[in-house]
């Protein structure tokens, strides 16, 4: 991806992050992410492979803003794990496309960002009932 392209991943999740709490904008991304691979899986059945390829980039785009806005003074140990599981899932993306088995490797991401939004989602609950 070019600097053009995280340019624009790292201004969508600014943007978001400013319309709603940090843990929404963060929910919010990782739903976008996890509709774009949806929608890769579902071009590539039909085999519209270039719509494919196109929302498996914007998935990656998503993961690789919100990888690029990790605080690490903030958030130590914890920003670098979301930083190296961000570039795992990116890379187990990238590296899925065009494989057959492309569809089970976008699942099992799938199931990695649905599991940290739920976590997110509980901290954010968790939050909300703490003000």
């Amino acid at each position: 991806m070019n600097h053009q392209s995280n340019f624009h991943a790292a201004q969508a999740y600014r943007s978001t992050s400013t319309a709603v709490p940090p843990l929404r904008a963060v929910i919010m991304m990782i739903d976008g992410a996890i509709m774009f691979l949806q929608r890769s899986i579902a071009a590539n059945e039909h085999r519209k492979y270039e719509d494919s390829h196109g929302h498996m980039i914007r998935a990656t785009a998503i993961l690789r803003g919100l990888s690029h806005n990790l605080n690490f003074d903030r958030g130590g140990a914890v920003a670098e794990r979301l930083h190296t599981t961000y570039h795992a899932l990116i890379m187990a993306c990238l590296r899925s496309y065009g494989r057959p088995d492309s569809a089970q490797s976008y699942r099992r991401v799938i199931g990695s960002l649905t599991e940290m939004r739920d976590a997110w989602d509980s901290v954010a609950a968790q939050t909300a009932k703490a003000r």
